[in-house]
């Protein structure tokens, strides 16, 4: 049976995406690969659909690699729905359960097996493979999240790197690793760690066009968050990031207030509750999650239309993975980011205050000053990212800066009035300061603070008075971005100067900055037209009066199918299958053919329930 015939019979789809069909014929045949491709660009039906073919040609099982529950249940589920024998190991099963899955696994009836990394290295679990390898039914390995290996990775797991034993105790059996995010450093770190290194790469496009990026300087950052929600997606699905816990629960519990149905997720909740929250997010339309950086992983909902972040991330893989949860389903989706000084500033000490060697700290520096570059830049911000996975292209004409190009000023006098002033602090006194004095003393503002230590006094009191704070602030922030100030942790965050201060300070080292841009202002939406502008009605195309009131009705049947079997609405059709119903209005059995999503299985099961709600919609 051919690779196509399984997409069109299990899946419902009548073509394959990029470089899948490339990908899933190699490992299908046998070979090991590296497979890099974006969120949302179709990474598990490379996995998925050899595992099924070997499967049917007598292969055995495929064991899939993750460290997901999340991503485990809702797969397992969306296979079942699918027609295909899957299942899990993990904690949320009980030891019973878990047992009947060993016995299942045992007798070949089961095609993928989704574990955890720290329950395929158990001894328990490899005298399992063991027996299955000796009857030759290990078909696959497939380690999803495979950047998780790497040190140089944005998710480095330890527990990840014991998975060199599948290449020594299994040879011969073929491995794929996957991940949506890696530099070259993370990707020959990957290859070598995971023993990969005659497997062949496929390194898809990092473009998703369909997400717009902007970046804006934080002033107050709440405030501009819910101006971000009310104008650009009022009662959409969302993900905001924040850096510490309890800035989580104050800002959702804002976002509530403003009449935005947020929720809070981190660490620091009861398992019960995040859980809850998370399974609310998948299942229900428009809710927004406001989150650390522990929620996302794995989570597969496609009409996720923005990802705000109100703390910069630590680096551009980690921020490329965490926008990335817009928009999967390809409709236009927003990456929304929020910073200033103070980000930069703690990004750096933890940097440089955490226990790694110091090869690794300088390597993450590089990694948060590329970040920081792309949110200083002045060009097409899509261009910048690309080049950083190694990609070139042309200005999208969709970002910030293609839409509202940033008017740009020489800032090399107040960098040089800048790093002079630190210069002279600490000449006399021996001590250094941080930001807020520095700022004050160029700006010639005389506080108590200035007068106590006779900062006054200094050559450079005043010399940036023509300008503002803000536009000092940008330069701070490139001169650490650049590496010619330092942060210094161990003396409370006071600013030094580097080796790279002198080319600055002689002229010999220019510095062009972005001025501060405010986007037009966008008419604030009525209830009426937001509720029109909502996830939970608009539909993926366009459809008229009455297809749209079909959709609506197929979106609710969906969303008691999957309250029935608790699992997220997408898991049983998406948005865009249900959206093609509603366009075709299908009078029979004949007329569901052919509609993407809709494989045979699905057929079997749900097709009389959709022409009856068609027919009741008429």
């Amino acid at each position: 049976m051919s690779y196509s015939h399984i997409l069109q019979e299990i899946f419902g789809y009548d073509r394959f995406r990029g470089p899948q069909q490339d990908i899933i014929e190699h490992v299908g045949g046998g070979g090991d690969a590296l497979v890099l491709m974006p969120t949302g660009g179709g990474k598990s039906l490379c996995y998925q659909i050899p595992a099924i073919a070997r499967q049917r040609a007598g292969h055995g099982v495929t064991i899939v690699i993750s460290p997901l529950i999340a991503l485990m249940h809702d797969q397992v589920g969306a296979l079942h729905e699918a027609g295909v024998s899957a299942a899990f190991l993990n904690s949320t099963l009980s030891g019973e359960e878990a047992y009947q899955v060993e016995q299942r696994l045992l007798r070949g009836d089961i095609t993928l097996l989704y574990a955890a990394p720290e329950r395929i290295t158990t001894p328990r679990f490899l005298a399992q493979l063991d027996a299955l390898f000796e009857r030759g039914q290990l078909s696959l390995f497939a380690i999803d999240e495979a950047h998780c290996v790497s040190q140089w990775g944005h998710d480095f797991r330890p527990e990840y790197r014991a998975l060199t034993v599948l290449h020594e105790r299994f040879a011969g059996v073929p491995r794929m690793a996957l991940t949506a995010t890696a530099d070259d450093l993370t990707r020959a770190d990957i290859l070598e760690r995971l023993q990969l290194q005659e497997a062949r790469a496929f390194v898809s496009s990092f473009d998703r066009p369909n997400i717009r990026y902007t970046i804006v300087e934080k002033r107050e950052a709440t405030a501009q968050l819910l101006r971000f929600i009310e104008r650009e997606h009022p009662d959409d699905a969302g993900i905001v990031y924040c850096q510490s816990r309890k800035k989580v629960e104050d800002i959702a519990q804002t976002l509530c207030e403003a009449g935005i149905d947020a929720l809070p997720y981190h660490a620091g909740l009861d398992s019960k509750l995040r859980q809850s929250h998370q399974d609310r997010f998948l299942r229900e339309d428009g809710v927004v999650m406001v989150a650390t950086i522990a929620f996302g992983m794995g989570i597969d909902k496609p009409d996720v239309r923005f990802v705000a972040h109100l703390d910069m991330p630590k680096n551009i893989e980690g921020y490329y993975q965490e926008t990335g949860r817009a928009g999967r389903d390809g409709l236009s989706a927003d990456a929304w980011m929020c910073y200033g000084l103070n980000d930069v500033v703690n990004q750096r000490r933890m940097i440089d205050e955490g226990p790694a060697e110091e090869e690794f700290k300088q390597a993450m520096r590089g990694k948060l000053e590329a970040l920081l570059g792309l949110a200083e830049a002045i060009d097409c911000r899509r261009t910048r990212l690309l080049a950083y996975f190694g990609e070139a292209s042309q200005p999208c004409g969709n970002c910030d800066n293609c839409l509202h190009p940033p008017a740009v000023w020489d800032g090399t006098q107040a960098a040089q009035m800048l790093l002079s002033t630190i210069y002279r602090i600490h000449k006399l006194s021996g001590i250094s300061f941080g930001a807020g004095q520095l700022m004050d003393i160029v700006r010639g503002k005389k506080t108590e603070k200035v007068a106590q230590h006779g900062h006054e006094r200094l050559s450079t009191f005043g010399v940036g008075a023509h300008l503002s704070e803000l536009q000092l602030r940008g330069v701070l922030r490139q001169l650490l971005a650049m590496g010619a100030v330092m942060v210094d942790v161990q003396a409370f965050n006071t600013l030094v100067l580097t080796e790279q201060s002198r080319a600055i300070l002689k002229g010999e080292l220019q510095v062009r900055l972005r001025e501060s841009v405010s986007l037009p202002k966008a008419p604030k939406l009525s209830k009426g037209k937001a509720l029109r502008a909502g996830s939970s009605v608009k539909p993926p195309i366009e459809l008229d009066g009455v297809a749209l009131q079909r959709y609506a009705e197929l979106k609710a049947w969906r969303a008691e199918v999957a309250r029935e079997h608790n699992l997220p609405a997408y898991v049983i059709f998406h948005d865009a299958t249900l959206a093609a119903i509603a366009q075709r209005a299908p009078q029979s059995l004949d007329d569901l053919q052919g509609i993407s999503g809709m494989g045979v299985k699905k057929l079997e099961a749900y097709a009389h329930e959709v022409l009856r709600v068609v027919a009741l919609s008429a």
